[in-house]
């Protein structure tokens, strides 16, 4: 986990940062590439304004000491201007700790830039809380469930995005690992019985039908993978890789992190429904648990939304702010088209998977002897 974050916030430094602040070292070496590391800042050593042919700057120059234990205690300075964006949203004081990106200019003198504050700590103290409360309150499940994420992550990270970089189809990709991962996690969070067999099969065939519509929908609507900034950002690496592809298996790992919810939720009610009424057979059961259903159905539908609009957020207020384009054009547009298509397939597999799921489990459970898994 703690790999997963720090790889994830030097990324969001290369992607989300504009032109690095030159800043002077100490040490020099000709042959050196870039490199990250941590510091702390312990003193901001001056402080003022210059004009530049006309433009005012605010500046500062800080002083910090390296923290990574191979240049550990290796004092630098970074300066800081109002002129890049980084340095306007990032409010460092002295005593924060922060990632820095060491580089060498054309006559091999080295620099030091600022890429963002070392947050690392704070997140495995909020994730640290996050899985004491899930054990607290989930007791074994609790603690099942973080070994299953734990796994999907690591399916994610060592067979998904390996996979993508050897030029793999990312939709063949994708339906493989959201396969292993509902065999892990549901197995892991649930337990080896009826109710999670069925779950699991539920789930599976729904996956399925939704890697059928998402290719059916994307093709349809012509959407090509470009609705983000990192789309263009993974093509230079990686040009060979189909961004439409990429589209696709967002949408299938995406969708697979409520499916499971809702698959082990209909397996469920249909179960205790039977228990409380041993002479229920097929179609009362298929009644009953499909009225549970529709009631999920109506909440799953505004939760994607909810989930999808907060996540865009940014992405539609600059849309409102730039008030020059019509509804339509606006709607038109990859970034808004693709969030629409993610969350008009996502729910229409959710809503599939409540029959599907029912339908399964009143089959198996409203047969007369019900023996146990």
């Amino acid at each position: 986990m703690k790999r997963l974050l720090i790889v994830g916030l030097f990324a969001a430094a290369l992607l989300g940062f504009g032109t690095p602040t030159v800043i002077a070292a100490e040490n020099h070496d000709q042959s050196l590439d870039p490199q990250y590391f941590t510091a702390k800042i312990t003193e901001i050593s001056a402080e003022g304004e210059r004009d530049l042919g006309g433009i005012t700057e605010h500046y500062r120059v800080l002083k910090a000491e390296l923290t990574n234990k191979e240049v550990r205690g290796q004092t630098i300075e970074i300066e800081q201007s109002d002129l890049f964006l980084s340095d306007k949203i990032i409010p460092v004081e002295v005593g924060d700790r922060v990632v820095v990106i060491q580089s060498a200019g054309a006559e091999g003198e080295v620099f030091y830039a600022l890429v963002d504050l070392y947050r690392v700590p704070a997140l495995a103290i909020a994730t640290g809380i996050f899985f004491l409360l899930a054990i607290i309150f989930g007791r074994l499940k609790g603690f099942t469930s973080i070994l299953g994420l734990a796994a999907s992550g690591a399916i994610i990270i060592y067979y998904v995005v390996p996979k993508l970089v050897a030029g793999a189809d990312p939709l063949w990709t994708s339906l493989s690992a959201s396969l292993l991962i509902a065999t892990v996690s549901l197995f892991l969070a649930h337990g080896f019985n009826k109710r999670t067999a069925i779950a699991f099969l539920g789930t599976i065939i729904t996956l399925l039908i939704s890697a059928f519509v998402a290719v059916q929908v994307v093709t349809f609507t012509h959407l090509f993978g470009f609705g983000s900034e990192e789309s263009f950002f993974v093509l230079a690496d990686l040009p060979n890789l189909s961004l439409q592809g990429l589209l696709l298996a967002g949408i299938m790992l995406g969708l697979l992190g409520v499916l499971d919810d809702i698959t082990t939720a209909q397996s469920a009610v249909v179960d205790e429904l039977k228990q409380a009424n041993p002479n229920l057979g097929f179609k009362e059961l298929y009644r009953r648990g499909i009225s549970v259903g529709r009631e999920h159905i109506a909440s799953l539908i505004n939760t994607l939304f909810l989930a999808y609009a907060g996540a865009s957020l940014p992405l539609f207020l600059l849309f409102y702010v730039n008030g020059t384009q019509s509804l339509a054009i606006t709607l038109n547009n990859q970034m808004i088209a693709e969030e629409i298509i993610r969350t008009l397939v996502g729910s229409a597999c959710l809503i599939l998977a409540v029959p599907i799921t029912t339908a399964l489990a009143a089959w198996v459970f409203g047969r007369k002897k019900d023996k146990s898994f």
